[in-house]
């Protein structure tokens, strides 16, 4: 067993960490493109953290643009063992009302314009998506969020949207029907990354507004949500701070450590010697043991 290096992904009002110890700030080049921002780096009790802002300093980059790529490799190659996302999103249940941090198990992929995976020709790997988060830091985050007195719901399922545009409210009573709990523009492709870079992922949705689904009641609207987010924000620091705490000393192994033992199915004589020096934090450990 060796201990945690969290690494956070902090979306919508969250741009920074509070508490951090020993903090300093790195550059990291990626061979998937530039990462949102730096990295962050610092520790909280026994847990070493790596904090990236999801839409960079400012909030410059657009769901669409985030390129999800190189902050999967980036957190992996600063050392992260396990990754929480916390992300702004709508309601699509009458249960989850706006300030509600909702704890993500399932996901609906809409997306349609971002690069969806680090494999490809060349190299081409398959992971099951099948539980696509980590319950083991799905539970830490849980508790952490009612540590620090938010009200919790866990288990939804997240409709990741393109955007940046708010649904229309045929969209909004098409995901309802599915059976979407939640609505967000970030929470794909980047749970699929983590899993292909054996990174265990948990995502907190926090709720800023129902989305535009209730009969009788104005569409949302930007200031609206701003306005709850940033009490969200506030309260979504605590969180990680709460959880950073409670992370036990030593971190057990996880199963998805070793994601890709048999993911990868390209034929030694037909793998390309650029990609796979491109994979070379994502898939590392599995890559070295190959023939």
């Amino acid at each position: 067993m060796t201990g945690w290096t969290l690494g956070v992904i902090g979306g919508s009002g969250l741009y920074d960490i509070d508490g951090l110890e020993d903090r300093s700030t790195v550059e990291v080049d990626s061979p998937f493109g530039t990462p949102s921002g730096p990295i962050t780096l610092g520790r909280i009790g026994t847990t070493r953290l790596a904090f990236l802002p999801r839409h960079g300093p400012g909030h410059r980059l657009s769901p669409t643009s985030v390129n999800a790529r190189a902050n999967i490799d980036a957190l992996k190659r600063v050392g992260c063992t396990d990754v929480l996302a916390l992300s702004a999103v709508g309601s699509l249940a009458e249960r989850l009302a706006p300030g509600t941090f909702v704890i993500v198990d399932q996901y609906i992929d809409r997306t349609f314009a971002r690069e969806k995976s680090f494999f490809g020709e060349g190299m081409v790997a398959h992971v099951s998506m099948a539980d696509p988060v980590c319950p083991r830091l799905s539970a830490f985050a849980a508790d952490a969020g009612r540590a620090v007195g938010a009200t919790v719901a866990e288990g939804a399922t997240y409709l990741a949207m393109e955007g940046p545009q708010f649904s229309t409210r045929a969209e909004s009573n098409l995901y309802r029907a599915w059976g979407c709990d939640v609505i967000g523009m970030t929470g794909m492709p980047e749970a699929k990354l983590a899993r292909e870079a054996e990174l265990p992922y948990a995502c907190v949705g926090m709720v800023t507004d129902y989305d535009c689904w209730r009969v009788g009641e104005a569409a949302v609207e930007v200031e609206q949500v701003i306005a709850v987010l940033m009490a969200n924000a506030e309260k979504g620091r605590a969180l990680v701070g709460a959880l950073a705490r409670a992370l036990p000393e030593q971190r057990p192994a996880s199963p998805i450590d070793t994601n890709l033992d048999f993911a990868l199915i390209t034929a030694p004589d037909a793998r390309d010697p650029a990609v796979l020096a491109r994979l070379d934090a994502v898939a590392g450990r599995v890559l070295r043991a190959l023939p």
